[in-house]
């Protein structure tokens, strides 16, 4: 019984397409509904972006954001 559950186990894996990181952000929040992460991972995106881009010839476009 035991290798029976094993092999169905193998088999499984083996089938198990591997998915990207916003897939999988995407499966948590919408089976956990967990809707309110979302507004503050874009947030932290935007915030990130932005100081990615305050280091580049874009400088002084950001600054006349603030």
């Amino acid at each position: 019984m035991k290798q029976n559950l094993d092999g169905k186990f193998e088999e499984v894996a083996r089938q198990h397409v591997e998915k990207g990181i916003l897939a999988e952000f995407w499966d948590f929040l919408r089976h956990n509904k967990k809707w309110w992460l979302l507004p503050i991972l874009l947030t932290f995106l935007i915030f990130g972006a932005l100081i990615f881009l305050s280091g580049t010839g874009v400088a002084p476009f950001v600054y006349t954001l603030f």
